[in-house]
């Protein structure tokens, strides 16, 4: 309760205790030379991957309004002004299940709105996270932070492991989801062949190959250092940069197939450009944000409104 009378008394210090060693987090960081590339991009596959896996997974929540192009983009962003203004220059952010779980219930319950629906619903969302934004400053403004300490570790092992039973859910759904028919309005030609039943097992057989194949060769590179054969520097390349190459490897892979098998097996991701003229609505929505006036005054109401719902 101390600490709720004096508001930014956390916040202040914390830039205090980072203030003196905020300059040598970066120094340090490009002293190194080549030998921070391995973990840089480790991290930024690491980050990147989840990210693609959870943006397509949102793109078939919302219908394609929200898709790879914007989780990538908002995690570049984020990551980018959190690591400068953050006090440190390591700070992993992405994306994760619990956020597409909350736009795919904004979707769904905008699309029911009739003063909402698909053409307002990333004006409405914005709204929602102009909400949180400024509860979120609200609550470090008043050390709210400090309340953690009352939770024990279990809650945080707990939470840790919901969050990898949503990964692994949402894997399964993924490799899946591989053998079925893709949605009505992604298939472009139902005549295709690639919509055959057999080219359907084929893409999914694939997908599994793919999937078991990438994850268990990037855990084995992992642990390269400990391998009886090879030289030794050829371990420590393959230990450090084991994980994109695998990933390129098994990209590769995948485009290596036998002409015999029609385009479009195995199915691949679809991801426009950010400057293409199908992604230029979702950079403008700034512009929708005050023309309805109630989007401003019920966004709050409605997001409780629906939240209260979910519960009961």
């Amino acid at each position: 309760m101390d600490l709720l009378g004096n508001p930014f008394k956390g916040v202040v210090a914390d830039v205090q205790g980072r203030a003196s060693w905020y300059k040598d987090d970066w120094v340090a960081g490009l002293r190194t030379g080549f030998r921070i590339l391995a973990p840089t991009m480790y991290i930024f596959f690491a980050s990147a991957l989840p990210v693609i896996s959870f943006g397509e997974q949102l793109s078939n929540e919302t219908d394609g309004i929200l898709s790879t192009v914007e989780t990538l983009a908002s995690t570049a962003i984020c990551g980018i002004i959190h690591s400068i203004l953050g006090g440190q220059p390591l700070l992993i952010v992405g994306v994760a299940e619990p956020t597409i779980i909350m736009y795919t219930y904004l979707y769904k319950f905008a699309r029911k709105q009739p003063d909402l629906g698909e053409q307002l619903y990333l004006a409405w969302a914005g709204w929602v996270c102009i909400w949180t934004s400024i509860m979120l400053f609200l609550l470090a403004m008043f050390n709210a932070s400090n309340v953690i300490s009352r939770f024990t570790r279990v809650a945080g092992e707990l939470f840790g492991m919901l969050i990898t039973v949503l990964f692994l859910q949402q894997a399964i759904k993924g490799i899946v989801s591989e053998f079925s028919m893709p949605k009505d309005d992604e298939i472009s030609d139902p005549s295709s062949p690639i919509y055959q039943f057999q080219w359907i097992y084929v893409n999914g057989l694939l997908g599994v190959i793919f999937s078991i194949g990438l994850l268990y060769t990037a855990l084995k590179t992992r642990r390269a250092r400990s391998w009886l054969y090879g030289i030794g520097w050829l371990r420590s390349f393959i230990a450090d940069y084991g994980v994109p190459l695998m990933v390129i490897v098994w990209t590769a892979f995948s485009f290596a197939l036998p002409s015999k098998v029609p385009s479009g097996v195995p199915r691949r991701l679809f991801s426009p450009l950010p400057w293409e003229s199908i992604s230029l609505r979702h950079w403008t929505v700034a512009r929708f944000v005050f023309c309805p006036s109630y989007i401003y005054i019920r966004s709050h109401r409605a997001c409780f409104d629906g939240r209260r719902t979910l519960f009961l």
